[in-house]
């Protein structure tokens, strides 16, 4: 598999692309999420980017970001150092929690 695919509610990734982000070998990207130190979201777009996906990784101070079409092809890629212990937090809160707090 060298692109996304979309199965039902599943997304499933070659983990040589996430690897690859993080520049680590892709044999550790599943033990990594298994113990929760590669986290991920995915977010559908809406209005003008209806049909595209944003996939979104974390490692240690790293973030992956994705864009994605609908037929699984990568469109966009971007990877940042993320800051400390307060970004943490924020990445595992749910979206709409964080939606509220920032319309405050």
């Amino acid at each position: 598999m060298s692109r996304v695919e979309f199965e039902q509610d599943a997304v499933r990734i070659d983990a040589a692309i996430i690897a690859a982000g993080f520049a680590i070998e892709p044999a550790l990207v599943q033990p990594l999420m298994h113990e929760g130190q590669i986290t991920s979201l995915c977010e559908r777009g809406l209005d003008r980017d209806a049909g595209n996906f944003r996939l979104t990784f974390f490692h240690g101070r790293r973030r992956l970001r994705l864009v994605v079409d609908a037929a699984g092809n990568v469109i966009e890629r971007s990877v940042a150092n993320i800051g400390g212990r307060g970004h943490r937090a924020a990445r595992r809160e749910p979206p709409s929690e964080r939606r509220k707090r920032e319309a405050l």
